[in-house]
């Protein structure tokens, strides 16, 4: 199921608390211990870093699986979100080793860039930072030499240039979130999913899980034929609302289809369009029919999808520099800004991004 982890960090008490929530994901999909260790110092220092730095926030644990269908095992996440007053010098930060912090453990940010898979950071001074990081499972063992006289392999498909990433936080206190989203490569095509379980807790997330798994064998369709697929896997369940964006790489063109209240909205240029779902509900109360929208895709197009849990009248980002980092970073700087303590969440709540594959900062590690 959907496991995810939403932590908040007030008191020196929670640091443990989030070092356990890394470890016990990292053991929920069977990383090794060298893997599990770095989850948990890069943990700790986050953890550290809200308390000293940013006077709290909240660290994110998720479980996310690359495109490939039927792929490796899922890479765990982590990220910090805090509303503090930034960091002076990025640049000092992020040099191995460098901590202010009395009570940390000397790791500092650099290092836990360097021994993460994936990593980025955006902080602006006076609204505070969110923190990426990424622990991959261990890579596959290369395979044997391939005899001469074997026939030459077939030659890699296309792909669509395009990278995905998101957050996904459950209701507290639950550790089962009815959101879930995906993205599966078929051929010149990319599609991308996130599905809300109607409700929250394990049947929500059975019905977003149901979701994923149908849609990996599902992922070489036209997105309205993708939900009709999936109306019919989802009918043992409560049902969900599910939004479908496809990226065909050979013509540059996204086509999108929705139903329920999922919410999706594209950039292109320096505008933001909503892309309109259906009424109704995948698995309960699908319509008879589904309008498909088409945009292009350019070098400067991003796709949000997010579920009702996100506050609707949401502002999207428009920084420049936020917009070229990693996809994950980007859905947690949007799921951070639309937050509010005046207005605490009554839902699962998740936020995922479809981006051009580019990457302009020094400190991003792919």
């Amino acid at each position: 199921m959907n496991r995810a982890w939403d932590v908040p960090v007030h008191d020196s008490t929670r640091v443990r608390d989030v070092r356990v929530a890394a470890e016990t994901a990292c053991r929920d999909v069977g990383l090794d211990a060298r893997r599990t260790a770095n989850a948990a110092l890069v943990a700790t220092e986050l953890a550290t870093n809200l308390l000293k730095h940013a006077g709290g926030g909240r660290v994110v644990v998720n479980l996310v699986d690359g495109p490939e269908p039927g792929g490796r095992t899922p890479a765990v996440q982590l990220v910090s979100l805090d509303h503090g007053p930034g960091i002076p010098d990025v640049a000092a930060a992020l040099r191995d080793g460098f901590t202010t912090a009395t009570t940390s453990l000397g790791a500092g940010l650099g290092t836990c860039r360097r021994i993460a898979d994936g990593f980025d950071l955006y902080s602006v001074r006076g609204r505070g930072t969110v923190v990426l990081a990424r622990i991959d499972p261990a890579p596959a063992a290369v395979p044997a030499a391939v005899p001469a006289q074997a026939p030459a392999p077939a030659p890699a498909p296309r792909r669509a240039a395009a990278r995905a990433g998101g957050v996904n936080v459950p209701l507290a206190p639950a550790e089962h979130s009815g959101d879930a989203w995906t993205w599966v490569r078929s051929g010149p095509l990319l599609t991308f999913m996130l599905a809300d379980g109607l409700g929250h807790g394990t049947k929500a997330a059975h019905a977003s899980a149901t979701a994923v798994d149908t849609l990996r064998r599902s992922a070489h369709l036209p997105p309205a034929e993708i939900l009709r697929r999936l109306d019919t896997a989802l009918r043992p369940t409560r049902g969900a609302a599910v939004a479908v964006a496809q990226l065909d790489h050979d013509d540059a063109h996204l086509s999108f289809a929705g139903v329920g209240n999922a919410g999706a909205r594209l950039r292109t240029g320096d505008r933001w369009h909503h892309l309109v779902s259906h009424p109704g509900i995948v698995g309960a109360a699908f319509p008879a029919n589904v309008p498909v929208q088409r945009a292009p895709w350019t070098a400067d197009s991003l796709l949000v999808l997010h579920s009702d849990g996100l506050p609707s009248r949401w502002t999207p980002p428009d920084e420049p520099h936020l917009l070229t980092r990693d996809p994950a970073l980007i859905a947690a700087a949007v799921l951070r800004d639309a937050s509010s303590a005046a207005s605490p969440a009554r839902d699962d709540t998740s936020v995922a991004v479809l981006a051009p594959e580019c990457r302009t900062e020094a400190h991003e590690r792919p």
